[in-house]
This record gives structure tokens, sequence and C-alpha cells, in this order.
């Protein structure tokens, strides 16, 4: 009988867009997606946003879990609505790339992807991978704790 190879959970890519957001991703370690997607437990979320080189990725985590807007505090799930978030990704494990790294120096420069479209972005296994080696080699990955 073969082994059936285990399940590899849904990775993306999300790009934050102003500053304000990526100063609170990396402060409570939650993410509010307004794109739909399957967060799965395990998955895989590279940050990107514009920087001075461009659209770079700032860092990656690891999702612990998905929270529905409709679970959230009172405070919270009133701001998801008004801002057509969807809910909030809790990350297990958050790293902030010193420097960023420039998606035109990853794989994903291949992509047809480019800009706002990168927001939501499904990233295969390889993919995820190659990102991470491309992270290790080229910036300080820095745990948040």
């Amino acid at each position: 009988m073969e082994k059936e190879e285990p399940k590899f959970p849904r990775s993306y890519v999300l790009r934050i867009s102003r500053e304000e957001w990526y100063r609170q991703v990396f402060s409570i370690k939650k993410y509010f997606p307004g794109v739909p997607r399957k967060w799965e437990p395990g998955g895989t979320i590279f940050l990107a946003r514009r920087t001075e080189k461009g659209d770079s990725l700032v860092g990656y985590g690891v999702i612990e879990k998905f929270v529905k807007r409709n679970l959230l505090p009172e405070d919270r799930r009133r701001e998801c609505e008004e801002m057509g978030w969807k809910g909030a990704i809790v990350f297990s494990e958050l790293y902030r790339f010193d420097p960023p790294i420039p998606i035109k120096e990853t794989i994903l420069e291949a992509s047809k992807a480019k800009g706002r479209y990168f927001h939501g972005y499904p990233l295969t296994k390889d993919q995820v991978e190659s990102l991470l080696r491309t992270a290790k080699g080229k910036t300080s990955l820095r745990k948040v704790e």
C-alpha cells in the first residue's frame, strides 16, 4: 500500500497597504484579511508591501487559527464589518525580514501577478519552500515574540 503524502496547508501572499496595518501585524501577531480564502492552521502567509525597492516581502507567519468576524470581540467585529474584513488570522509564529526582500528577487518574479494582485495570491508547497530558502539567504529573520 502506497503511503499518502501529508496534505500541505494552503499558503498565500498578503499585501499590506497601510503603514498602521504593517505595525499592527507585527505588534499583535494578527492579520485581518478582506480577501476570502481557506485559512488553514499550519499555512504559511508571506507578507508583502511597497518599499523603496518596489513590492517586497517583509515577513512571514504560520497560521495558528482563523477567527471568523462574528466570533471576534464586539469592537473588533464592528471594525471588521466597516472595513470589509472577514476575520482575524492569528499567527503561531511570525518573522520580520530585515531588510525586506524585493519580490523581483524571488521565484514570484515569474508570476503574472503584480502590485495589489499579490493580495491573496496562492502559493504551492514548492514556492513556499523556495521563498523560505531565499529569505534565509538574503535577509535576517527576526522572530516576533
